[in-house]
């Protein structure tokens, strides 16, 4: 075991994602090269947790399964969004802040306070000496993760795939698991970091039952930030007085999996409160026009 400035990790954690965020900034903010910005989200997340599982060299089965649950996760996003964008050739994010570095600077701030706090759960079960034996939570935040993982990852690709095909220019993609979500994406991520959490529990004592803030913050984030309100507001500028796309939006939840057939006929307060169908995501839909 190596201790480093604290038990918990929290400051070397800190200090190696400020850095490595740093240096991705240093490289965008000279050469306005953006491509990697996702990618050094991603591979943040695992530079972290393959960390803290080293330095603390307890090797607990439940340490090793979550930092290979995060390796998996991180590789596997940061790569495909870095081959992404690669294709596509710039990121659209930044095209009013390749000019301003306030506008940059805040960005990779918030990146590197978004990676170190999501990752608290795992941080601290790396830090500490394994936890209990086997319990329920393990198998119950292991589900999550895998279903959310499995969701997030069909869901990537399925629109890749889409937006790929020459005849589906200027379409939303509503194939495979989009017709059951607007955002399916963003529902995988949040259950598999969801999931994290449970599997952290076991491990968890006191004032630590706090970590809780990681998954908290990425779904605020998610629903309320960077997430969903930008696609939706884009979506709606894009598509907003096509009727096909108003019947779209109107019967296809916009997070949870559901069959258009339920979501369509659900009441409008049943759908905000339950379904998290708040009213900003529909703000920027042009009104309705009548004969």
């Amino acid at each position: 075991m190596v201790k480093v400035i604290d038990s918990h990790y929290l400051a070397i954690t800190a200090i190696v994602t400020v850095g490595y965020q740093l240096i991705f900034f240093v490289i965008t903010a000279l050469f306005k090269f953006d491509q990697v910005t996702d990618f050094a989200g991603s591979t943040n997340f695992v530079i972290l947790a393959v960390l803290t599982l080293v330095l603390k060299g307890t090797w607990h089965y439940r340490q090793i399964v979550l930092t290979v649950l995060v390796v998996v996760w991180g590789l596997r996003l940061g790569l495909f969004l870095l081959m992404r964008i690669l294709q596509w050739g710039e990121d659209r994010r930044f095209d009013e802040m390749r000019g301003n570095i306030g506008k940059l600077v805040v960005f990779w701030i918030f990146q590197a306070v978004w990676v170190w706090t999501v990752s608290l759960p795992v941080t601290f079960v790396n830090a500490s000496n394994g936890g209990r034996l086997f319990q329920p939570a393990d198998v119950i935040g292991w589900t999550m993760w895998v279903a959310g993982f499995l969701i997030e990852a069909t869901a990537d690709q399925q629109k890749l795939s889409f937006n790929k095909c020459p005849e589906n220019k200027g379409r939303w993609c509503d194939v495979g698991v989009w017709k059951y979500s607007r955002h399916p994406n963003y529902f995988g991520e949040m259950l598999l970091w969801w999931g994290i959490y449970v599997a952290s529990l076991p491990v968890l004592k006191g004032v630590e039952y706090l970590v809780i803030i990681g998954p908290v913050f990425l779904t605020l984030l998610l629903f309320f930030v960077s997430g969903i309100p930008l696609l939706e507001e884009s979506a709606d500028k894009k598509y907003g007085n096509l009727g096909a796309y108003r019947h779209y939006k109107k019967t296809t939840s916009p997070l949870i999996l559901l069959p258009r057939g339920v979501y369509g006929y659900l009441p409008k307060w049943c759908k905000t409160v339950f379904l998290f169908e708040f009213p900003l995501y529909s703000r920027n839909l042009p009104q309705e026009t009548t004969a």
